[in-house]
């Protein structure tokens, strides 16, 4: 049994942080079948010479017990109803602030609903290609010059792989595993050995379009373009097609929209003549039907490809490329989609 100094101790350190804690330490002591009252079985059975000094020590250890849970009792009320006072307990116990959307999957997303309407699905493919995927069924191969277009992130155990440079694997991927009509567009992001700058990046992402059916002409592709500008910029957008080249299509052509002159920021953007480049397209080269075992005289279609990254910064007016891969939370969270 304890002596009634270790008791004391005890008392002296004791700090409770609730209500709960006080109760508990009163049972403890002063319950019916607490500390002091076996303490006064004890004075019962104690010579006469001893019973006077222990009963004036038990007196001590009762009343400093009264005095301290009392105090304590008194502080945790008042710290009680002044937190009911001034919280309320049927909030959530962290207010977080709702997120919102980064841009470039706002934008990526809304060109997918646009072409989702006319029946275009979305396709998917590996980040790290082969080369066959990734060049050489589309008319790269290994001595053509046109491979110089494109600064490749090549795997080094095996430079038969390297990170996709653009999203048209998919769309060979697609070509082989699927029977036409084949209607898919293709979102992902892509990698090219290039100098990170306020107008480039060494990762970026594209979206990639394919269409292939009996009868496709270049009709087909251009009505389909004419459709995503007028839904994407605005009922009142104009389009233009300029040749171009690109080794998977014939013929090829860059797309303009009509971006306009207004301000000097339009002036500056499209170099003075209204016309912003906004993706190249052009119909599907014979050759790449027969890379992936289409027959090119029964069938047709056309290909498009667009950097969202650019897309997007036309959207928003945003000036330097580098903002969507820095994570700066004050530059995301002024996204919403409420602000497309």
């Amino acid at each position: 049994m304890k002596k009634i100094s270790d008791i004391l101790l005890e008392l002296n350190s004791f700090v409770p942080t609730d209500l709960a804690e006080v109760e508990n330490f009163r049972i403890k002591l002063l319950g019916k079948k607490g500390i002091i009252k076996e303490f006064s079985e004890l004075l019962k059975t104690l010579p006469q010479e001893e019973k006077k000094e222990f009963g004036q020590s038990l007196n001590l250890l009762r009343e400093a017990t009264n005095e301290k849970l009392n105090y304590f009792k008194s502080l945790l009320d008042v710290q009680s109803d002044h937190l009911e006072q001034i919280i309320d307990f049927t909030k959530p116990s962290i207010e977080n602030e709702p997120g919102s959307r980064h841009p470039i999957s706002l934008v990526k997303n809304q060109i997918v609903e646009i072409f989702s309407r006319i029946g275009f699905t979305v396709s998917e493919g590996p980040e790290i290609e082969d080369d066959w995927h990734n060049f050489s069924a589309l008319n790269f191969p290994p001595e053509h010059p046109a491979r110089d277009m494109q600064d490749t992130f090549f795997i080094e155990k095996n430079p038969d792989f390297s990170l996709r440079t653009h999203t048209s694997s998919v769309q060979v991927r697609m070509m082989e595993n699927s029977k036409p009509p084949i209607r898919t567009i293709s979102p992902g992001r892509v990698f090219r050995n290039e100098a990170v700058s306020a107008r480039a990046h060494c990762i970026f992402h594209q979206i990639e379009g394919l269409y292939i059916d009996k009868n496709v002409s270049f009709a087909d592709l251009k009505q389909v373009l004419l459709y995503f500008a007028k839904e994407f910029f605005g009922e009142s957008t104009q389009i233009r097609l300029r040749p171009s080249y690109f080794p998977f299509t014939e013929p090829s052509f860059e797309m303009d929209v009509y971006w306009g002159l207004k301000t000097e920021v339009d002036h500056r953007i499209t170099k003075g003549t209204g016309w912003l480049e906004i993706l190249g397209c052009g119909m599907v080269d014979p050759e790449v039907l027969k890379n992936c075992n289409i027959d090119p005289s029964v069938y047709s279609g056309f290909a498009f490809g667009m950097g969202i990254e650019r897309t997007t910064m036309l959207r928003y007016q945003i000036g330097d490329l580098r903002m969507f891969f820095e994570n700066d939370v004050r530059f995301l969270k002024q996204f919403s989609a409420s602000t497309m």
